[in-house]
């Protein structure tokens, strides 16, 4: 039984390997054969499977077949006629791979130039080898060669050998009537070896030769004649191996005897000699003269005919009779001539190569508009200038990457037809798959610009290979490139055509072409998607000749090669409509228009042109049908809505508000780059808007679409200004350009870009005084409140709006009869009705079963949808998942197909990422979200489920197209949170709380599972620690998660936090379960334990933050910001610690807790405890400095420092009320003098007052300056810094001496700060008195650590009398901010807190709290700052002072005060250097900056 299952279980693994072996080609070489390949070739000759399977079971591979003889077939047990049929065709094989070999050796041959053709590009190559040889008369018309080596004749006599040479085979060639060409230049021995030789000038042959004619032929009519036969020279180009130019050529002179020309006429020559040179060697030699061939040696006519290889005179001094007899023959001969030329008269051959052209590189679509291959790979060798006017059709066509293996391409070669396009030049090194591969294609620009590979040297000084050394010096490095472009997770698999261009004529089976067809035969696995065009049949079958012989394929039906260049360029471009060639126009000035060339230099934007569309011929109901059913809108919808008989295009109602109110107010403001937003939430059609908007506007503007919203804004920027002064560089004539920008993550990141585009602006000197670039910011947000920059499209629809969309479905019925499946167009025309799309995914999803590939695919990308808005599935992923047949040609069955009825609720779409690629998604927001509900509550498919399978189908992320993009979106799935981590909710991200509460612990399954998925993300590991410590609190294997984390991150400063919070956690919650009261010894002593480990842990999570903040210092454009996150943790452990000591017996009095007493007591209850708190001393004696450092900190931290961007803090709501509850903690230990009752303690001693008064101080924040400055953003405050002046004065007395410095500055920070809060507050210090104390204070002794805070104050106070020591003030000022805040203040800027005012003393210092006044609801300088409209308000009140200065070098300099002032943003500065402007000031930690610069 067991030896049955085995032979069932070997059949099967052979027809398996049949199928394997099948679909491959044999090794040309036999000894390479593997046991496979004899057992395949066995069934080829007509074996019996059985009898093949004997053999192979044998392990007989080709080396062992060559051996066998007929004994060993019969030991094997084979049939006779097994063994007849193996014995018979070994033999042939034999041969047959012998005559393969020969050709395969044929290595160095070469076609001569084609027969009387002057412009051909044909070449040499310098010692390979002609394939004809010297010889005589053949059929007249094949021309007969001679071969002259023509190296060894010096510069002197080159002309008379020439003539000699020339003269000689011309007169022969026509007395014979056959056809010749004499090549100079190429030896006879070895013969037919290429040599070339050195000609300064040319054009001296063509004269020696008119010249050598008239003087040999003598006879007009003879002369006349001879030069219609004897054609001008031609000059035959010589490479080298490596294919770069020798320098040298080969000389070549057709003789064409012509039936029509010549007649019966024969040609005598006359003084026809032997060359001086060669006269002049032989009497040096003292060599006899060779008899000449019948010639007397004072004879001067001669005859000469072609005998054999040679040239024979038949003139001798013997006899005439030859002579005579030949001319008698000479009718005869001229008859044959002419008989041979109309037996070679061209006949016009049919050829269907046109049609198979057009069918082949379209992949059977017959259009290349709608091509079914997506790109294109050219692979190109040496070309000829005359053939670059023919290969126009390179240029609109979809090129991937060109393999060039000319080194002289870029200099006249093909690469020169691309000079204008833009393309990227690399080497096949950079292709080396070295690290991502996405990133990788990305670095490449590999999908947005034609990568032009260079595969033998001629860029970078990059040296050429011949072809001997190319395979060991280069082919490694190429076949890394033919291995990335065919990877599966680069280009889509069968969707891209790789075009063979014979430029050059191959013939050597070692070439570097050869060997690249090589590598992508076996990437392709097959030839189906090769292409091979040649423009002539010699070059054609000298390249399938060495392909059969070498890899054994039939390359012939790929391969064009009856065609001219001509004709492939002509038909090639028939293929592309008018609209794909036609050109393309901008708006210009005053109504003027640009022509736009090089459009591919703009390849991060989709620029909407004048005549978009016009001239197509694309299908209107194809693009109706793709946009109503719920895909992207396309210029084609709006284009064919204003074509006669079309309604036009639905305006929603925010439309005319956005045309006639938002971009006019934003064209009025006065910065370079302004943007407005049209939030929405999903599905509303706020896109199709934007674009409506642009496609309105495009005579106005100059409009464009950001393509990639991750891509680099830098560069992206470049593009917009370059889009801006396209052949427009003058400010009054140049338009702005209208950007449209989709799904940016916040709008902080819009304004980056924005930043990145008036940099640019400022760069290039363009100043305006109005917007040179409005961006129209199309972002999806939740909720958001109409503002005058802003609208909002939430899914509700006017009365107005249904109407006109009823309207418009009564026309598309018209046309369409499938309207029921125009989902995208009825969510909208429903007025987004719940019911009605609950019926659309009911009726399509009857029957789901998750068993079956289709539905769990089908499932997985309405879960990708839910989750991460833009989260695709690449077209070919799901191809490959479905098991669809994919082939090279249109015949591939659609992916829609593989979804069956679930195809309905899916659309296509093109993604633009590190690699472009075609996606599938679902296609609406809301159709996504009720089939993940109905696929729970009708057929009990959980979210874990969809989501196990999306993280354990290997196939997602292994090769394939789009992988870096989906695990992106996958990651993002399970780590981003919310917002707000205040809310329960938020602790996980919207998936794993959905998981949570839908199927409670499957989400632990989920979370093991991605991190399989992603091994080296440190991301998932922490996610899993949080997990274990917040829900599950099981902290041990949170730590193993926290530390792996830690460990792959390297220094991370989050993940170091996510240690910390494992242990404040563990601490809490054992702490929190502890229902002793109070406490026991040993748990007091464990929780110590504790809290010291996880102090450490904060203090290790700070130092790596600090680490973190220098790094970024040296990088630009980096945003990110300062982690706090060790300071607040280390808050967390010290206000639980403060906890858990309030349940010990010796701090059950809150009077004890404050001094740390650990000292023994006689209380027997208390003395366990007191050694427990022994053995911590050390730490719980740094226990309050260290809370009142890290409360300093983040003080100074969020009150310093704001923002990058106008906005709100979000860093600071996250901890801020939870800090707020720790120094409330804080202050009830440690802090609980009051006020009220120390006021009126009058015989207390001075030493302990003030100390109690620092108390009381520090309880109220104001023993601090940054404390102080909180008061001003704080409503309600002024009774507290009354009370804070008031404890001030106490020990600020001028006739004491211990005053502090920190202590008067902070009064000064006080009297300020109230004055603008409280104006009228009678404790308020006299300005002046105030002025003399702060004159007097910057004469003490100060530390580095008070002229932070001193000098701000002093230049606030002073700027207004213009103090002489303000440029000193303002420096030294700069200098501490560089060291204390500097290092903390990536992604943020110096906070300004106060403004210069107009009036003089405290009315002279405005907060935001003065210009709010000014402002209209909703309004907040805190917040909006950068808002043009607000400063148009704040200019109006007259409440600011206005200053005038003079740009310099990118500073303005404020003569009257002798103090250079940043602006806020240096792209405010509008005008050049030297320009006088005038602004606001407003005071930082940074020195002063200038706002609303005018």
């Amino acid at each position: 039984m067991w030896a049955l299952d085995s032979r069932m279980d070997t059949t099967r693994q052979l027809e398996n390997n049949e199928e394997i072996a099948g679909s491959s080609e044999l090794p040309v070489d036999i000894r390479d054969w593997a046991p496979d390949h004899v057992r395949q070739w066995m069934i080829e000759i007509k074996v019996d499977k059985e009898e093949a399977n004997i053999v192979y079971n044998q392990k007989i591979n080709g080396a062992c077949l060559l051996l066998l003889k007929e004994p060993n077939l019969r030991e094997l047990g084979l049939s006779m006629n097994a063994i007849i049929l193996i014995v018979h065709n070994k033999g042939l094989l034999k041969l047959k791979t012998q005559q393969q070999n020969n050709v395969v050796t044929h290595t160095s041959s070469l076609k001569p130039y084609p027969f009387n053709r002057f412009n051909e590009a044909h070449r040499y190559r310098e010692n390979t080898t002609l394939d004809v040889t010297e010889t005589g008369t053949k059929d007249l018309i094949q021309p007969c060669h001679e071969f002259k080596g023509f190296t060894n004749t010096t510069e002197k006599h080159r002309r008379q050998k020439y003539t000699f040479e020339l003269i000689r085979f011309a007169a022969a060639c026509m007395n014979s009537r056959t056809n010749g060409t004499i090549h100079f230049g190429v030896s006879d021995d070895p013969h037919g070896q290429i040599l070339g030789v050195d000609i300064p000038k040319t054009d001296e042959f063509d004269n020696q030769r008119k010249h050598a004619i008239e003087k040999h032929f003598k006879l007009e009519k003879n002369v006349q004649v001879a030069k219609m036969c004897i054609k001008p020279p031609r000059f035959v180009e010589v490479l080298r191996a490596d294919m770069m130019s020798s320098g040298k050529s080969v000389i070549e002179v057709d003789i064409e005897p012509s039936y029509n020309v010549c007649q019966d006429l024969y040609f005598n020559t006359y003084e026809v000699e032997k060359s001086q040179e060669e006269q002049e060697l032989k009497n040096k030699n003292k060599m006899p003269e060779p008899k000449a061939t019948g010639k007397k040696k004072n004879e001067s006519k001669s005859f000469f005919i072609r005998d054999g290889s040679s040239s024979k005179n038949i003139i001798t001094s013997d006899s005439s009779k030859e002579y005579e007899k030949y001319l008698a023959n000479m009718e005869h001969l001229s008859q044959l001539r002419k008989e041979a030329e109309e037996k070679h008269l061209s006949v016009v051959k049919t050829s269907v190569q046109g049609s198979k052209l057009c069918e082949m590189i379209t992949g059977g679509t017959q259009s290349l508009d709608r091509s079914h291959f997506e790109s294109y790979i050219v692979v190109a060798n040496k070309s000829h200038p005359v053939q670059l006017e023919n290969f126009s059709f390179l240029l609109y066509m979809d090129l991937l990457a060109v393999l060039d293996f000319d080194p002289e391409s870029a200099e006249h070669g093909l690469n020169t037809l691309f000079e204008k396009k833009k393309i990227n030049h690399h080497l096949p090194t950079e292709y080396k798959l070295t690290g991502v591969v996405e990133d990788i294609a990305d670095k490449l620009k590999l999908t947005k610009n034609t990568s032009w590979v260079f595969c033998n040297g001629g860029i970078k000084n990059e040296s050429p290979s011949d072809a001997d050394n190319w395979l060991t010096e280069k082919g490694s490095s190429v076949r890394d490139v033919v291995s990335f472009l065919c990877r599966k997770d680069v280009l889509h698999h069968k969707k891209f055509l790789v075009i063979f261009l014979l430029l050059n004529q191959e013939s050597d089976a070692n070439g570097p072409l050869l060997e690249t067809f090589n590598m992508f035969l076996q990437e392709l696995k097959g030839r189906n998607q090769i292409l091979c065009i040649s423009d002539n049949a010699t070059s054609y079958t000298y390249w399938k000749d060495l392909i059969q012989g070498r890899y054994r394929v039939d390359i012939s039906r790929r391969c064009i090669y009856e065609l001219s260049f001509a004709e492939v360029n002509g038909t090639i471009l028939s293929l592309w409509s008018e609209n794909r060639k036609s050109k393309r126009f901008l708006p210009g000035f005053s109504v003027s228009k640009v022509l736009l060339e090089h459009e591919d230099s703009f390849d991060m934007l989709s620029i909407l042109c004048l005549n978009q569309c016009e001239g197509g011929n694309e299908d209107k109901q194809h693009h109706e049908e793709i946009f109503y059913k719920g895909g992207k809108v396309s210029w084609w919808n709006f284009y064919f809505s204003e074509q006669p008989g079309s309604m036009p295009f639905i305006k929603r109602d925010k439309f005319d508000y956005i045309i006639n109110t938002i971009i006019p107010d934003i064209c009025n403001l006065e910065r370079s780059c302004a943007f407005f937003n049209i939030f929405h939430l999903p599905g509303c059609g706020a896109t199709t808007l934007a674009m409506h908007v642009l496609w309105t506007l495009k005579n106005k503007f100059r409009c464009a679409v950001l393509q990639d919203s991750t891509n680099d804004y830098t560069a992206a920027a470049e593009q917009v200004v370059q889009l801006l002064t396209y052949k427009k560089d003058e400010e009054p004539k140049r338009l702005p350009v209208l950007l449209m920008i989709d799904d940016f993550q916040d709008i902080s990141d819009v304004k980056k870009f924005q930043l990145q585009i008036e940099e640019e602006c400022q760069r290039q000197k363009i100043y305006s005084k109005s917007p040179q670039v409005v961006i129209v910011n199309c972002m999806r947000v939740e909720s958001f409140e109409q503002t005058d920059d802003t609208v909002f499209i939430e899914n509700n629809l006017s009365e107005k709006e249904q109407k006109l969309f009823e309207e418009k479905l009564k026309e598309i019925e018209k046309t369409n009869r499938n309207t029921k499946t125009f989902y995208g167009f009825m969510i909208l025309k429903s007025n987004y009705s719940s019911t009605y799309i609950q019926g659309v995914v009911k009726s399509t999803l009857i029957g789901f079963n998750l068993q079956h590939k289709h539905a769990q695919l089908f499932a997985v990308l309405v879960l990708l949808h839910v989750y991460c808005k833009n989260a695709v599935l690449s077209v070919s992923t799901c191809e490959e998942f479905l098991g669809l047949e994919t082939k090279a040609d249109s015949t591939s069955c659609n992916v829609e197909n593989g979804f069956k009825k679930f195809s309905t609720l899916l659309k296509k779409c093109p993604v633009d990422y590190k690699i472009s690629f075609e996606g599938v998604r679902v296609i609406h927001s809301s159709i996504a979200q009720h089939c993940l509900k109905e696929l729970s509550a009708s057929h009990g498919v959980t979210k874990a489920e969809i989501t196990n399978i999306l993280l354990t189908t290997e196939l997602f992320y292994e090769y394939t197209l789009g992988k870096q993009k989906l695990m992106q979106d996958v990651h993002s799935m399970l780590v981003r949170r919310q917002n707000s981590v205040e809310a329960e909710d938020s602790l996980f991200s919207p998936l794993i709380q959905d998981i949570m509460k839908e199927t409670p612990g499957m989400e632990e399954t989920v979370l093991l599972n991605a991190v399989k998925c992603y091994r080296k993300d440190v991301a998932i590991p922490q996610l899993l620690a949080r997990y274990y410590y917040i829900k599950k609190q099981d902290f041990s294997m949170a730590k193993d998660w926290a530390k792996k984390a830690k460990d792959l991150s390297g220094e991370n400063s989050y993940m170091c936090d996510t240690v910390s919070q494992v242990y404040v956690n563990e601490l809490k919650c054992a702490f929190r379960e502890d229902k002793d009261d109070p406490i026991s010894p040993n748990s007091l002593d464990r929780y110590l334990t504790l809290a010291k480990t996880a102090t450490e842990a904060c203090k290790e999570t700070q130092q790596t933050a600090n680490k973190e903040a220098i790094t970024r210092l040296q990088r630009q454009k980096d945003y990110t910001t300062y982690n706090t996150a060790g300071h607040f943790c280390e808050l967390q452990v010290a206000a639980t610690v403060i906890e858990i000591l309030q349940k010990t017996p010796p701090y059950k009095s809150q009077s004890e807790l404050a001094g740390s007493n650990t000292k023994q007591s006689t209380d027997a209850e208390s003395e366990p405890y007191y050694q427990v708190l022994g053995r911590h001393v050390d730490f719980l004696t740094q226990h309050k400095a260290m809370m009142k450092q890290d409360f300093v900190f983040l003080e100074t931290f969020f009150v310093n420092l704001v923002p990058f961007f106008a906005g709100k803090d979000k860093q600071k709501e996250a901890i801020k009320h939870k800090v707020c509850k720790y120094f409330q903690q804080y202050t009830e230990v440690f802090c609980k003098i009051n006020w009220s009752e120390l006021r009126n303690k009058e015989f207390m001693n001075r030493p302990n007052k003030i100390a109690q008064i620092h108390e009381c101080l520090e309880k109220n924040r104001g023993d601090t300056y940054t404390g102080l400055l909180e008061y001003l953003y704080e409503e309600n405050s002024s009774s507290t810094l009354e009370e804070i002046i008031q404890q001030y004065r106490f020990f600020l007395d001028p006739k004491t001496e211990d005053r502090e410095v920190m202590d008067t500055i902070n009064f000064i920070y006080a009297n300020v700060i109230l004055a603008n809060i409280k104006p009228k507050s009678q404790y308020i210090m006299p300005y002046q008195d105030l002025r003399k104390l702060l004159l007097n204070l910057i004469t003490w002794p100060r530390s580095f650590s008070e002229i932070l805070p001193l000098y701000y104050i002093s230049i606030v106070l002073l700027w207004q009398e213009a103090h002489r020591d303000l440029p000193t003030f303002v420096s030294q000022m700069k200098a501490s901010y560089s060291k204390e805040l500097k290092p903390l203040s990536n992604g943020k800027r110096a906070a300004v807190h106060f403004y210069l005012g107009k009036d003089r003393g405290y009315g002279g210092l405005l907060s935001y709290r003065d210009i709010n006044r000014c402002l209209g609801p909703g309004e907040d300088i805190l917040t909006q700052w950068d808002n043009e409209k607000i400063w148009k308000t704040v200019r109006n009140s007259k409440k600011l002072q206005r200053i005038s200065g003079e740009i310099r070098n990118n500073l303005i300099w404020v003569a009257d005060v002798k103090v250079y002032v940043d602006p806020m943003f240096v792209t405010q500065l509008r005008k050049g250097s030297g320009a006088r402007v005038t602004f606001f000031i407003g005071f930082s930690m940074n020195g002063p900056v200038a706002l609303d610069i005018l």
